[in-house]
């Protein structure tokens, strides 16, 4: 389902899931150049921090971005801001759900923000914030 701005409302909420791979973590690796060996299986420096390889920060973001781009608002839109705090790693198998829930709507404007929030399977909150989008109007 897919909203215009005049159809949100604050309070809205979307979740979706999502469990993350190597093969995910090598090709973002791949695409962002982010070669740190905290990603990677075969180096031991994770090992100083971590008890496994970690999703790199910008593919976890991917699964905030997929709420926004298909769920809510479902529309056009372009990311303005965001503040979020990584409290806790993402590992490769975890199952990490994204729910965002709108906190201010600006109509003038287009503006929507939203507040985030990532648990991981065992419930613990993984990763916090709020993002401000903006919705791409067709204006003809």
């Amino acid at each position: 389902m897919t909203f215009a701005i005049e159809d949100l409302f604050i309070g809205n909420i979307a979740r979706m899931q999502r469990i993350f791979t190597d093969e995910e973590v090598k090709i973002c690796e791949k695409l962002t150049r982010d070669n740190s060996p905290v990603y990677n299986l075969n180096e031991d420096i994770w090992k100083n921090y971590y008890d496994q390889p970690i999703v790199p920060g910008l593919l976890a973001e991917g699964l905030i971005n997929q709420v926004i781009s298909e769920k809510l608002p479902g529309v056009a839109c372009l990311l303005l801001q965001k503040e979020l705090i990584f409290y806790l790693p993402v590992y490769v198998g975890d199952i990490i759900t994204a729910e965002l829930e709108i906190i201010d709507i600006n109509v003038e404007r287009n503006w929507v923000t939203q507040k985030v929030t990532c648990i991981n399977q065992s419930g613990s909150e993984v990763i916090k914030g709020q993002v401000v989008i903006v919705i791409v109007t067709n204006q003809n």
